[in-house]
């Protein structure tokens, strides 16, 4: 997943990724891309209404994941896509689950180029709220995350 900044055609668009999620395998031997957990650009507005929502939706309850998520805000002065590496380990995951997952974190980050934030979530409250995802953005700058306001 990559933010582009050229401008493609309106194809290319659609088929462009707005949030994915990545687990570990079965075996624990690698980091995959988790089937059915993704939502593309192109679905924004039609099937999609609030990508936000729908990503915050995928996360399980009882298990850690990694997430891209390209995120479309506006500030006071511009309007904003940046790429956000998410770090979601749930309070409810076992602690086996959330060690594996924490030292695999910097190898899954290396594979992205383009990543300007990180953020680690722990709690469905806690990353719910827009609010934190438009504070590592840019704070109190962030007037509106994916077209809602704050």
């Amino acid at each position: 997943m990559k933010v582009r900044k050229a401008q493609a055609n309106e194809e290319d668009k659609k088929k462009r990724k707005k949030a994915v999620l990545f687990c570990i395998s079965p075996d624990k031997q690698n980091i995959i891309l988790e089937e059915g957990k993704e939502i593309l650009c192109g679905d924004v507005g039609t099937t999609v209404k609030d990508p936000y929502l729908e990503f915050v939706k995928m996360l399980p309850s009882d298990d850690c994941r990694y997430a891209l998520y390209d995120a479309t805000y506006e500030t006071k002065e511009t309007k904003k896509e940046d790429l956000v590496f998410i770090f979601w380990a749930p309070e409810t995951a076992s602690m086996k689950s959330k060690m594996i997952y924490a030292s695999s974190k910097e190898a899954i980050k290396k594979k992205f180029s383009g990543i300007k934030h990180e953020l680690q979530a722990n709690f469905l409250e806690e990353i719910k709220d827009r609010r934190t995802l438009a504070e590592k953005l840019g704070g109190s700058a962030v007037i509106t995350l994916e077209g809602s306001p704050l």
